[in-house]
């Protein structure tokens, strides 16, 4: 073999050796047309020519006649080694971004975003994004909670709990509330209707049209729910619609109420109207325990699904989309399911007390 400007020269041996490779049955494509691009240049093709019958750029004619003639017939058979992996994180700079996370702060910043930590650090942003993923650290979230200080709090669950996982036999137990100051509300302009690749719009400033307050009464044991609009949320209200889950519930049936320790609900009105309808009982939920009611969740979901997107030119207009929504819903009810004991909660909220007083 011998090279004289762009040329190469093939020894018979080398010659005989790639045609074998080119007509082999067996020979992989990449070492195929490797051949061919030696073999093309000992018959004097210009480089052009050769990249356009093997299908490669002239970079990549070029690398393997130079491969050829570097190394021979063997290093067109092997890829020439590439770089290895980068280098894992030192376990020190991991730890660093952990412990800047959960004990420190940004300056002039009350939590750490991806690309801060990695300035402070000295690391790509994405290299902080798979530490946090890694340890489960989501700085940009925060979660709501508070711990109730109830006298009362542990008979108070497990009278809830007890009702919602062994309902007394012959009666009714319902998850009671009012959803207060429900807005109608009614956009300053007609928004525009979702597309393909484009949400919908709506205008962010809107004309209030007045206010309705929903009581709710849900059967825990098979999701129905009794609605009532009223227009505002007093003990006379209440007393209003605890006639009405009476006149909705069968008369041999005892009836047990689930309900917040708001001041309406303990009325002396009100208690003296229960004294006298004594099928009806009253539980009360821990203060600061709102969600042991599973009213709550209910009011999540027409909030969700109705009221919050929704348009309404009057507070007649959203009374009947309510109604039209409790309608929908009553039609094929579906109870929530309650699996955690009391025991579970307690236990949980005796660990949360225990983590907030450490942390103080």
């Amino acid at each position: 073999m011998k090279r004289t400007r762009a040329s190469i020269w093939l020894s018979p041996t080398d010659r005989a050796t790639l045609e074998g490779l080119i007509s082999g049955r067996n020979t992989p494509q990449k070492l195929v047309w490797r051949a061919r691009i030696v073999l093309l240049s000992a018959d004097r093709t210009g480089v052009m020519r050769i990249a356009g019958l093997v299908r490669k750029s002239k970079v990549t004619v070029g690398r393997w006649q130079e491969r050829y003639l570097a190394t021979g017939i063997a290093g067109l058979r092997r890829d020439a080694t590439r770089p290895g992996r980068k280098p894992r994180l030192a376990a020190e700079v991991i730890e660093r971004v952990v412990q800047k996370t959960l004990h420190e702060k940004p300056v002039g910043g009350t939590h750490w975003s991806i690309r801060k930590m990695a300035a402070a650090i000295g690391i790509s942003y994405t290299s902080v994004q798979k530490i946090w993923k890694a340890h489960g650290l989501k700085p940009h979230l925060v979660k709501t909670f508070k711990l109730s200080n109830d006298k009362h709090f542990v008979e108070k669950v497990q009278d809830v709990v007890g009702l919602y996982i062994n309902p007394p036999e012959r009666a009714v137990v319902f998850s009671v509330d009012e959803k207060s100051q429900i807005q109608a509300l009614d956009r300053t302009q007609p928004g525009l209707p979702m597309k393909k690749g484009q949400a919908g719009t709506m205008t962010h400033d809107y004309k209030r049209n007045g206010t309705t307050t929903l009581f709710a009464a849900l059967n825990v044991a098979t999701g129905h729910v009794i609605g009532q609009c009223m227009q505002r949320h007093r003990h006379q209200e209440w007393l209003q619609f605890l006639r009405e889950i009476d006149r909705n519930t069968p008369s041999e049936l005892s009836v047990h109420l689930i309900a917040d320790n708001y001041a309406t609900h303990k009325h002396e009105t009100v208690k003296a109207w229960l004294k006298r309808h004594p099928r009806f009982h009253m539980h009360f939920t821990p203060t600061s325990a709102s969600w042991l009611n599973q009213v709550e969740r209910f009011f999540g979901r027409i909030t969700e699904d109705r009221i919050r997107r929704g348009v309404f030119t009057s507070v007649a207009n959203l009374k009947a989309a309510i109604h039209d929504y409790l309608e929908h819903h009553n039609a094929n009810p579906k109870p929530f399911t309650w699996t955690a004991s009391a025991a579970t909660i307690l236990g949980k909220v005796a660990r949360g007390r225990q983590a907030l007083e450490s942390a103080h």
